[in-house]
Order: C-alpha cells, then sequence, then structure tokens
C-alpha cells in the first residue's frame, strides 16, 4: 500500500548516487539546499569503471572538502604514448609532473569505487542532505511549484512519493529522467565494441610501465592503462564478425592478453565487452527535469573525459540551482547550463573520436602519406581544454570564459579554501574599490595581490585590472578600466555565496 500521507519536500531530488551525482549532492550541501538522493542500488559497485581524472576535478574535489580523503587512493599518471605495431612512438602525451594553475597534478588515476566510496561519506556532513539507496524512480510529474517523485523501496516494495522543486538525473546512459524530458540524442557518430578486461597483478610486472599505452596496430587496436595498487587494464577491440560473449570467456582472454602477461602474472577481474558511444542529448532541461553525466552525454574514453565532464556539469549547475532555489536569480539561468556545457563535451567528443581513428592507424597512414606524421619523430599531443558556451560570460572581454587559476596565499593555503565555492574579485589592491561592505553584501569574496604573490603578475599578464571568477571557477569577466569593474561588480547582484567546505 502506498503512504497516503503529505508528502517529504526536497528543493532537488538527485537520481543517481554515482561520482557525479555525489559531487553535485556535496555541493549541494555545501550551498545548503535540502537535497535528496536516490539511487537503485543497496551499494558502491565494486569493479573497476573509469579511472582518469584531471586537475579541474580534483580542483572541485577540494571545493567540497574532500581532496584530503581522495588523495590517499589515487596516483599521478605520466601520461599516455601511443605506438605502432613496431612499438615506434607515434603521438607523445606527456603529462608534467609539476603543478598546473589549478593547483593540482594534470592526471590522476584511481579506483572507482575508492572515490565514489569517499564522495558518499562526505554526504554525511551536511544535515540537509539524505542518501537513500535501494531506491527506483520510476515517475516523475511536474507542474509549476515544483515535481512530484514516485519510487519504489526495493528492499521492502513500498511505494513512496516525495515533492522536489528540481530534479536532476545523474543516472546514466540509460537516463529514466532524460525519457521523462523527451530528448532525443544527437549522434557523433563513433560506436564501436571494445572487450574491458581488468586484472589484479600477482607479481611485479615494472616492465609494463607507468604510461598508458595505445596500441595503434590496424589489426587489432588495443589500450593498456596502469592502475592503482596491483590493477592494470587493457581494452582491446572487438572484431565486427566477433561474439561479444564468447570473446569474454577466460581462454578467449588470456589468448589476447598474451602478448603482455600470463595467468601466472595476475588474475582477471573482470572481462567484459562495452560499446563505447559519442552521443549528445538535445534537450538538458525541460522545466524542472534537468541531466547530468552519462545521461546527457557519453564519450570515447581514449581522452579520459568521460567522468570529467560530468564533474563539470555538476559544477556548473549547482551554484546555478542554489541561486534560483534562494530567490537570487531567476530560473531562465538554468538555460545557460545546457548553453554552456554543450560545446565543452562536444570538443572533448570530437578529439576524443579523432584519438580513437589513430589508435587504429588508418589515421597515422593517411597521415604519413600526406607528410603530417614522420616517421620516428613522435608527435607532441597537448590538449587544450575548451572554452565555456554562451551564457553567463561577459562578452567578450580578455579571458571571459577561461578557467581561472588557483593562488597559493601567503600562509601557503589555496585560495579556493579562503574564497569558497562563490563569486570572488581578483583585483590589485582593494584601495581602488569604491566600497568594500557592498560586494561583501553582494556575495562577492575579493583576493588581491596582497593575499596572493601571483594575483599582481596575472593581472598584468594579460592587461587587465581585475577578474570576477565564478563559483565554478571559470572568468566571468575581466576589467581593463574602472568603467569594466564597476559593470563587473553590477552583472552578479543578486548575490550567489556560499562558505567554504575547508
Amino acid at each position: 500500500m502506498q503512504d497516503k500521507s503529505a508528502p517529504e519536500e526536497f528543493d532537488v531530488v538527485i537520481v543517481g548516487r554515482g561520482p557525479v551525482g555525489a559531487t553535485l549532492a556535496n555541493l549541494l550541501g555545501l550551498c545548503g539546499v535540502r537535497t535528496l538522493v536516490l539511487e537503485r542500488e543497496a551499494r558502491t559497485y565494486h569493479l573497476p569503471r573509469a579511472v582518469h581524472f584531471d586537475d579541474e576535478c580534483m580542483r572541485v574535489f577540494q571545493t567540497i572538502g574532500l581532496a584530503d580523503a581522495i588523495l590517499p587512493h589515487v596516483i599521478l599518471s605520466p601520461g599516455m604514448l601511443f605506438l605502432d605495431t613496431a612499438g615506434r612512438m607515434l603521438l607523445d602525451w606527456s603529462r608534467p609532473r609539476t603543478l598546473t594553475p589549478m593547483g593540482w597534478h594534470l592526471s590522476y588515476r584511481f579506483h572507482q569505487p575508492d572515490l565514489e566510496d569517499a564522495l558518499i561519506g562526505g554526504l554525511v556532513r551536511w544535515p540537509h542532505v539524505t542518501l537513500r539507496n535501494r531506491c527506483d524512480v520510476f515517475a516523475l510529474e511536474q507542474d509549476d511549484t515544483g515535481v512530484r517523485v514516485r519510487y519504489e523501496d526495493l528492499s521492502n516494495g513500498k511505494l513512496t512519493e516525495v515533492r522536489a522543486g528540481y530534479v536532476i538525473g545523474c543516472d546514466g546512459a540509460r537516463s529514466l529522467v532524460r525519457r521523462f524530458i523527451g530528448s532525443g540524442m544527437e549522434d557523433l557518430g563513433f560506436h564501436e565494441r571494445w572487450l574491458v578486461i581488468d586484472v589484479l597483478l600477482k607479481r611485479e610486472r615494472d616492465d609494463l610501465g607507468d604510461y598508458s599505452l595505445q596500441h595503434c596496430d590496424p589489426q587489432r587496436p588495443a589500450t593498456y592503462v596502469r592502475g592503482t595498487g596491483t590493477r592494470r587494464r587493457w581494452e582491446i577491440t572487438v572484431l565486427p564478425d566477433e561474439d561479444s560473449q564468447e570473446i569474454a570467456q577466460p581462454a578467449k582472454v588470456w589468448e589476447l592478453l598474451s602478448r603482455w602477461i600470463t595467468p601466472d602474472d595476475a588474475e582477471i577481474e573482470r572481462a567484459s565487452v562495452y560499446t563505447f558511444h559519442s552521443v549528445i542529448a538535445q534537450q538538458w532541461r525541460n522545466g524542472r527535469l534537468l541531466l547530468a553525466g552519462d545521461s546527457a552525454h557519453q564519450t570515447p574514453p581514449f581522452l579520459g573525459q568521460g567522468m570529467c565532464a560530468g564533474i563539470r556539469d555538476a559544477t556548473n549547475l549547482a551554484w546555478k540551482l542554489d541561486a534560483v532555489i534562494r530567490g537570487a536569480a531567476g530560473c531562465g539561468v538554468l538555460d545557460t547550463y545546457q548553453s554552456e556545457r554543450l560545446p565543452h563535451v562536444r570538443e572533448f567528443i570530437e578529439l576524443a573520436i579523432r584519438l580513437g581513428g589513430v589508435i587504429n592507424t588508418k589515421a597515422i597512414e593517411a597521415g604519413l602519406a600526406a607528410g603530417e606524421v614522420r616517421e620516428n619523430a613522435p608527435v607532441k599531443l597537448e590538449v587544450k581544454k575548451p572554452l565555456l558556451g554562451p551564457g553567463l560570460v561577459l562578452g567578450d572581454l580578455p579571458l571571459a570564459g577561461h578557467l581561472a587559476p588557483q593562488f597559493t596565499l601567503a600562509d601557503d593555503s589555496r585560495s579556493d579554501d579562503r574564497t569558497g565555492y562563490s563569486h570572488v574579485l581578483l583585483v590589485e589592491t582593494a584601495a581602488a574599490l569604491s566600497s568594500r561592505l557592498a560586494l561583501s553584501q553582494a556575495g562577492i569574496n575579493i583576493l588581491t595581490s596582497d593575499d596572493a604573490s601571483g594575483l599582481g603578475p596575472w593581472l598584468r599578464e594579460h592587461g587587465i585590472i581585475a577578474a570576477l571568477v565564478r563559483p565554478d571557477r571559470y572568468v566571468r569577466g575581466t576589467a581593463c578600466n574602472e568603467t569594466d569593474l564597476d559593470r563587473l561588480i553590477a552583472a552578479i547582484a543578486p548575490p550567489t555565496h556560499v562558505p567554504s567546505a575547508a
């Protein structure tokens, strides 16, 4: 029987508590938003899935106060090398071992269950965030005032409903929320079956190396990834005439791995065939329903940016939801979520598709013929992060839409820990500001060159006197003079400020 009592009310219901849903819930917890997370499964999925995240993601984990909990479970990645069938390097995508302007390293490897446990564990800090496992959402009905969310508690079969101001679908590629939004999918044309093999080494195999390796073999492209601890992964192309079940059988798996390891070296943890897709939802929002992560976009894994894209979704969306829920912004601000994030996602997916073409060596052969790729002279690959699409970025000002750096303060702490998940004005000196009180009342933190020694040189390098940085760390606008500065400050009233989690 369904409980007929008045339904509980929440500002936001998140469907799915994977890395994206859990990050979004922590950000909303930081904002003080009443949040319910509904997850179908009883516990964290125990096998590896995503294995890489970048400096921007670690900066997000810092923002929600969980970087220290996550750091013991990651290793630094030296990068990725693309090799031809003779073992010659075609592309060199090495990552620097130094900190980036984000304040973190460029590339981390991790075991997804460890990351999820840290993110889920962080939710207990927020009394206004509730997590319910074994809850299967089956119906969403929205009206002018909210959304009726109906779900089944799979532990006892009880049907329950709650009310939410907004529902965010972080429920993966087969998203229920996307179906209720009614969104189609734009197909970018990449669909390939790959056998994903995760193993646990029984003995040292240092010769396998720490670099990820893309074996650009025209007969059978393959990828090797060093995981944390004794974990190692191979992803091997499944040929068109091969059966997905047969190729995942142990005898066949060991045959495919035989060029690298044998059963004496490792035990198989998982061998499954996955189809890598390249699709983007055409509609990320319908009224009070929104999408994030794999429910909004799916990317081939060659850049390691699938989960990273979802974390960026969460960081872009949380502060906007908070502003709308508090009445500090109209609901139209939520339309800037898709307009800003979709071009960013598309650029990464298209690059991943191009790298997928390189891995099958047809692109390499064409490049050799055209003189674009020289034998015995590997190309140094550098990937620049895309800019935000149109939205809340102010015009064509210098640096608008770029990520702002994180500065080291005089006490060696990181600047994000002081400014929190809020708007911050980066300025040479506060003396030039007409009213620090007005800025504070507008929810704008101030960081000056007196606070951070690198701030003044950064401003001067770009020919600006100030930069307004959003809570998601993207530059909303910059000022070359006092008039520009007044315009920047006016642009963000009413306030959107929450304290730091540090």
